[in-house]
């Protein structure tokens, strides 16, 4: 099943048929999530290509903001050679959590209960009797 599934699906990897069209780009570097960056020939509009292929699932909030950067030329050269050193004040990159559990839920949200706080007097419920 492995090779059909990397012939036919995108979503979980790179198919075969990237694998293959990705011979004679440059490796260009790789992030801390282990997602691969590769360039190489060039587009309709005279830029140079860029891919990423991922570790894991296809999800583009997996891309770093540094090597987001790269993949859209905001800056020429990989990373770790254009941009300076982290900061010790710079947060890690965390994954997008919308529509897992671990995603932020407001008060009141349905989710968390679907209890709101009380309203303050500036807000009075509609009922369909009155």
């Amino acid at each position: 099943m492995g090779l059909l599934k990397s012939i036919f699906t995108w979503w979980e990897g790179a198919t075969i048929g990237t694998s293959l069209g990705l011979r004679g780009k440059s490796k260009i570097g790789e992030d801390s999530l282990g997602n691969i960056y590769y360039s190489g020939g060039k587009d309709p509009n005279g830029l140079i290509r860029r891919w990423v292929i991922y570790n894991g699932p296809n999800d583009a909030s997996r891309i770093p903001p540094e090597w987001f950067s790269w993949l859209h030329h905001q800056i020429d050269e990989a990373p770790d050679q254009a941009l300076p050193p982290k900061r010790e004040w710079e947060k890690p990159w965390e994954p997008n959590r919308t529509g897992t559990q671990l995603a932020y839920r407001p008060p009141g949200a349905l989710e968390a209960g679907g209890h709101r706080a009380r309203s303050t007097g500036d807000y009075e419920a509609w009922t369909p009797d009155a």
